[in-house]
């Protein structure tokens, strides 16, 4: 009787057990289909916090182009290695392996995981080619991962290392027009969101949140020809004459458009990390130097404008030489005499410019100066540009009216020098400077036309037989400019054995196409002048642009006359009589200082 009731009771517990369970698990089925045919989202949103990412779709900075389309500066698709350091020391036996692929010590590696222990995020390498970043996260290492991003790369170098600058790791812009344009050529980064699985691997694109805008492209004005004619002329230069420095710039006339611009010495953007700060300078822009005599141009500006003088009124610069209240003494290279004011410009009579701007009042003076771009900037919006400097007329005493007027006393950029020639070559209108092609920057009138017109007469005596800028004519073409030889500024007045040589001029003079502007920085030997030094590289560069640009001759009786030489019979010309040379006059360029 007990084993019956043992054996009763044992089954009634064992059917309250089963209908336990069974309850158990009709509860557990109920809730498994609530959660996934009921209400899902829940667990969903679960699941999706832990593997649905969103990440960033990175985007190009906008292509730099010259005026004709050839690629300047553009952006690589590359790749940055990075890792979670959280994740990938809890695999310390891989480290080592990651440090031979990524090409790091082991030491340092650890180092530097180590110190970021606390983080989630740890760039290892950056800019990687994207082939040898795969290399290394198909590895398979706990916690390694790439994104990509973009490098820029300039294709000429240094050539256009000044005009461009540079970007960094980052590909914002650091040094010029990449500075400057930076809001043009940045894109907008894009966004998805993306599965990932445990080791971070994309599995599955879900949606795009906002697609990525790539920067836009930015047509400049300079042409890449000239640009490499002007590199390679001047520093061709500074090693012929052991200048320790330089620019160039030329200017399209009519529009106010950069060229080309160029400086020495340069570097290289793409290994900018071995360049000196100094290299990195864009002298053009940011440099100022005391101009020497092409400021007479300016300065005879404001006498015709005045009108006081024609370009034939006789100035006696006789004996060579006068003295200023106070003892200073200026002085020309030798007695000149009596010139006309076009013949103080072709010899660049120190005297005879002193002479004149004692004739004209302080404010007209500074007024025309003014009007041509001096103690400003010249709108071209580069980084870093100087105004120059350029004191009021108020504080003008004798001496230093008589130094202004041939270009002592006041500093100036080669870029502002090309844009006041330039106004002269446009019929007296002033443009802004501009780095971007078709830009329509603005313009003024600054002098009368007629007024232009006679100033482009007097400097084309300057480039003449008789002027101090022979050696900047080009066969076939009409040249008008003016050269400048200044000494630099020491501790209590001027270096005596230091130089800066200057030459601008302005190509066709008939109808100026080209206004370039040099500057040579302490050119060594006998040899020192704007005429000497300067003058040339202005003829070898225009000579290949005017060709380049095709731009047609304006001299056409001298080409001919050329050709005709050089094709004549051997005996014709061994039976013409031999002359000398004339040794090429300084005129008063050297001789500027106050003494």
């Amino acid at each position: 009787m007990k084993l019956q009731r043992s054996s009763y009771s044992l089954r009634h517990r064992l059917v309250a057990v089963g209908v336990v369970m069974g309850l158990f698990g009709a509860v557990l089925v109920a809730r498994a289909a609530h959660l996934q045919l009921i209400n899902p989202e829940f667990y969903q949103q679960q699941g999706d916090a832990r593997f649905l990412r969103e990440v960033p779709i990175p985007t190009s900075r906008g292509m730099i182009t010259d005026r004709n389309g050839e690629p300047l500066a553009v952006s690589s698709p590359v790749e940055s290695v990075w890792v979670n350091p959280q994740e990938l020391l809890q695999h310390p036996d891989r480290l080592p392996e990651l440090a031979d692929a990524l090409g790091i010590p082991r030491e340092v590696l650890l180092q530097r995981v180590t110190q970021r222990a606390h983080k989630e995020f740890l760039y290892l390498r950056r800019h990687m080619n994207p082939d040898l970043a795969a290399e290394v996260t198909d590895l398979g290492i706990p916690g390694v991962y790439s994104q990509r991003e973009f490098r820029r790369f300039y294709p000429h170098g240094e050539v256009m290392a000044h005009v461009l600058g540079f970007t960094n790791i980052d590909d914002h812009g650091q040094e010029g027009l990449e500075l400057a344009f930076e809001d043009w050529l940045t894109g907008t980064e894009g966004a998805q969101q993306v599965i990932r699985d445990r080791r971070g691997r994309v599995v599955e694109n879900v949606d795009l949140i906002k697609a990525a805008e790539p920067g836009r492209d930015l047509m400049l004005s300079i042409d890449r020809r000239i640009q490499y004619l002007a590199y390679r002329e001047l520093k061709a230069a500074l090693i012929e004459h052991g200048a320790s420095a330089g620019s160039i710039v030329v200017l399209d006339v009519p529009t106010g458009e950069i060229l080309a611009m160029v400086n020495q010495p340069s570097y290289n953007p793409n290994a900018r990390e071995s360049a000196t700060t100094d290299a990195q300078r864009n002298r053009a822009v940011t440099d100022v130097v005391e101009p020497g005599s092409v400021m007479k141009t300016l300065t005879f500006a404001a006498a015709l404008e005045s009108g006081k003088f024609t370009p034939e009124t006789p100035i006696e610069t006789a004996p060579g030489y006068m003295t200023l209240a106070g003892g200073h003494q200026i002085r020309d290279f030798r007695n000149y005499g009596t010139l006309t004011l076009t013949g103080v410009l072709t010899k660049s009579s120190n005297l005879g410019a002193t002479l004149v701007a004692q004739q004209l009042s302080n404010e007209h003076q500074f007024d025309i100066y003014h009007r041509f771009g001096l103690g400003q900037v010249t709108g071209s919006g580069f980084p870093g540009e100087s105004s120059g400097v350029l004191r009021g007329p108020n504080v003008w005493g004798p001496a230093e009216k008589a130094t202004i007027s041939y270009g002592y006393g006041l500093s100036v950029t080669p870029l502002q020098l090309a844009r006041a020639y330039a106004a002269i070559g446009n019929g007296g209108r002033i443009n802004e400077a501009t780095f971007v092609k078709g830009a329509n920057a603005s313009s003024q009138q600054v002098v009368d036309p007629a007024i232009a017109a006679q100033l482009m007469q007097m400097m084309e005596t300057v480039t003449g037989p008789e002027g101090t800028a022979r050696r900047a004519a080009v066969l076939g073409y009409r040249v008008a400019g003016k050269t400048g030889t200044s000494r630099k500024a020491s501790a209590g007045g001027y270096a005596a054995e230091r130089y800066v040589a200057v030459f601008v001029g302005l190509v066709p003079a008939s109808k100026p196409r080209f206004a370039m502007a040099v500057v040579l920085h302490d050119p060594q030997g006998d040899e020192y002048g704007g005429g000497a030094v300067s003058a040339p590289i202005f003829h070898n560069v225009m000579d290949g642009a005017l060709r380049l640009m095709d731009v047609p001759p304006d001299n056409i009786e001298q080409w001919f006359a050329e050709q005709a030489r050089k094709t004549a019979p051997r005996a014709a010309v061994a039976a013409a009589p031999v002359q000398a040379p004339a040794a090429l006059p300084v005129g008063g360029d050297d001789a500027g200082a106050l003494r």
